[in-house]
């Protein structure tokens, strides 16, 4: 049995057979909160349904006239960021990017890992943007929606061409991903940290393969991230960790031994993040709890809720990273005794920005001098 939503766009995730999605962290299309319509296919026992191939990822040219998005959150630390794509073919069931998708008519679940938007241009719209009448240079983030690393950026390699413009133009930029691919450029990357201009994150959400499987399918493995961690700092490259999102009565216990693990990596900067589930992803965690860990789904949101006042997520700024009440308390000093034992977070590197000049309009120009 498949259900499948009517859509500004069809994929074939919509009527995909249970067996086409091994892989994939969401169990369905789910219906998004702009679907007026919804369509339930049914096995009626005559063997017509289709074929369960393996849904494939699909690449789809992004066409945006901007690359830069601004935003004035209080609670975030940046004020700019640059998503060289839109989806995450990571899969992780818990991203909170995911109901961002109905944006563009695709569904949260399966098309968010199997439609993915590319900005192919993306580095000749930042050097037009950059050579703006007025810009000034503050830290730019990459990672802070969805990896920068994922598995299209192999070969598509606009991450890697977002890094050239931006050491041209010595402009500070901070990363987060769970890919051990930003090892590929390391060479660019230290080039950056040589001028204090660039720092990362690699998000460790768990040390245990099974869970990662289940949860982030197409990420890299713990000890990968973990790798990428002691090969970057070993680099000159400042990475630190980010243990997100911490979830309650599934990888909360693992806290300590996550920053552990990381700081013996080289890990000097960490933080955490509390469970979000905004808009549909309500939906999609709550399918992919029973489904995978059944013996615990109760407790696990009924510690959510302990969190967010009762309900499955409050969007207040300030409180929508880490929570409130006790169980978030207990996490938050946790959190602060392992990093003082440690000796993590005693100094915060502040990325210069005063060594910004716009870069050359033309690519070739810029290669040139």
């Amino acid at each position: 049995m498949g259900k499948f939503t009517e859509r500004a766009v069809s994929t074939p995730a919509d009527h995909a057979h249970p067996d086409a999605r091994r892989g994939r962290g969401a169990l369905s299309t789910v219906r998004s909160r702009y679907d007026s319509e919804t369509r339930q296919a049914e096995d009626d026992g005559w063997d017509n349904l289709e074929e369960a191939e393996p849904l494939r990822t699909v690449l789809h040219a992004d066409t945006s006239r901007s690359i830069i998005a601004w935003n004035k959150s209080p609670d975030i630390p940046f004020d700019r960021s640059i998503n060289p794509y839109r989806g995450c073919e990571h899969g992780c069931i818990y991203c909170f990017a995911r109901p961002s998708h109905a944006y563009l008519g695709f569904s949260p679940g399966l098309d968010f890992e199997t439609q993915i938007m590319v900005r192919r241009d993306a580095a000749a719209l930042l050097r037009k943007e950059l050579n703006a009448k007025g810009y000034m240079a503050a830290t730019l983030s990459m990672g802070s929606n969805t990896d920068p690393y994922q598995p299209a950026e192999r070969d598509e390699k606009v991450t890697r061409s977002i890094l050239e413009v931006l050491l041209e133009a010595r402009h500070p930029l901070g990363m987060v991903t769970k890919n051990f691919l930003i090892t590929r450029d390391i060479d660019i990357l230290s080039e950056m940290a040589k001028l204090g201009l660039v720092k990362v994150f690699v998000s460790v959400t768990t040390l245990d393969r099974r869970l990662a499987r289940a949860m982030e399918p197409r990420a890299s493995t713990p000890p990968k991230r973990l790798e990428a961690i002691r090969l970057l700092n070993a680099a000159g490259i400042p990475a630190g960790v980010m243990t997100a999102p911490m979830i309650p009565a599934l990888n909360d216990m693992e806290l300590e031994r996550i920053l552990e693990a990381a700081h013996e990596a080289g890990a000097r900067e960490a933080g955490w993040v509390l469970l979000r589930l905004p808009f549909e992803l309500k939906e999609l965690w709550r399918e992919w709890l029973q489904e995978h860990y059944p013996d615990r789904a109760t407790r696990v949101m009924k510690l959510v809720q302990e969190a967010r006042g009762g309900k499955d997520y409050v969007a207040d700024f300030g409180g929508r990273m880490r929570g409130e009440g006790a169980y978030a308390d207990l996490i938050a000093q946790r959190f602060a005794l392992t990093i003082r034992r440690l000796g993590m977070n005693e100094r915060r590197l502040r990325l210069r920005r005063d060594l910004f000049v716009p870069p050359a309009l033309d690519e070739r120009q810029g290669r040139l001098f």
